[in-house]
């Protein structure tokens, strides 16, 4: 029997479009279907978590990188700022210096004016119209400026050339610690020779006012006939911390007798036959006794005490260094 094709696809023909199963497959194929759905839901429910943890990272480090720029350019801007603010503290530095060098510098010209209206005679023993350009020189290289000293140019110093320039220093101190202008301090440092700080300075300018009493002392007494170096040391010694500034105020004369006496002083003497000695130890006994020295034994000598004299024994052996002068006496 023939067969249209046409006619089996017609809804008249009774042929089953599925397969058929039995009811224990399709309820096996059932659950299979739905592990099936429930796995993908699961897995489309991690994609989703996923994508959103991932979308909340680069968020977050997009945050965390506009943080980090922003804090970056507060800080830029910030050290901007400081730049800035210092170079208006500098500009207004170095205006106010301006207005003090205009100042300073009108100071000092009337100081030369007045130091060379003044006539040189009248200085006596201070400081002549050269001297003083060479100070100002000094002073201008440290300063490039100085102050009003025309006191001192009106009424000459009653004292000499170093208190003269002692009352500089001083002026200039004074400028330093109103002003607080380390220049000017620097300045007195090399008028009055010590470090520029206000304590090293008032501690140099109380050495030097006891300079004219310090000369004083000292001519008065190399000026005593047969003057000692003992005689002069106990005066000197009272002024070391200034020596090197008498000194400078001696004449020629006066220092070469103090050169000569302390030559003299110090030339060693030689304990011989006849010195009148006592020991050199003032722990021992010997060393407030009188003692002559009677023999010489190459380095050693035998000495004769007085204290000895009613005793067996009358004398000892001594090497040179263990002995000393009797109370100064050198023969």
């Amino acid at each position: 029997m023939s067969i249209n094709n046409a006619d089996l696809d017609a809804a008249s023909v009774p042929l089953p479009r599925e397969r058929n199963y039995s009811p224990e497959y399709t309820e096996a194929i059932a659950a299979l279907e739905e592990r099936h759905k429930q796995e993908l839901e699961r897995l489309s429910q991690e994609l989703r978590i996923g994508l959103q943890t991932e979308a909340a990272a680069r968020a977050e480090a997009q945050v965390q990188e506009q943080i980090q720029s922003l804090q970056n350019l507060y800080k830029q801007q910030r050290e901007q700022n400081i730049q800035l603010q210092q170079r208006l503290d500098e500009m207004e530095g170095l205006q106010k210096l301006e207005i003090e060098n205009q100042q300073l510098k009108q100071r000092i010209q009337d100081l030369e004016n007045a130091v060379e209206q003044r006539p040189s005679q009248q200085w006596g023993n201070t400081m002549t119209q050269q001297a003083t350009k060479v100070l100002n020189k000094q002073v201008k290289q440290a300063l490039e400026k100085t102050i009003d000293l025309r006191s001192l140019a009106q009424e000459p110093p009653k004292e000499n050339a170093q208190e003269c320039l002692r009352l500089m220093g001083m002026a200039l101190k004074n400028l330093a610690s109103a002003m607080n202008n380390t220049q000017a301090l620097e300045a007195a440092a090399i008028i009055l020779g010590s470090e520029p700080t206000l304590q090293a300075i008032a501690y140099r300018a109380e050495q030097l006012e006891m300079l004219p009493q310090a000369v004083s002392d000292i001519r008065q007494v190399l000026s005593k006939p047969g003057c000692s170096w003992e005689e002069f040391w106990n005066v000197a010694q009272e002024y070391e911390v200034i020596k090197q500034d008498y000194w400078a105020e001696l004449t020629t004369q006066e220092t070469e007798l103090i050169t000569t006496l302390q030559n003299v002083f110090s030339q060693p003497d030689t304990i011989g036959i006849g010195s009148i000695i006592a020991h050199a130890d003032p722990y021992r006994t010997l060393y407030v006794e009188r003692g002559e020295v009677v023999e010489e034994l190459g380095d050693e000598v035998i000495v004769a005490w007085d204290c000895w004299k009613e005793q067996s024994k009358k004398t000892d052996r001594y090497f040179r260094d263990e002995l000393r002068f009797w109370q100064g006496e050198k023969k």
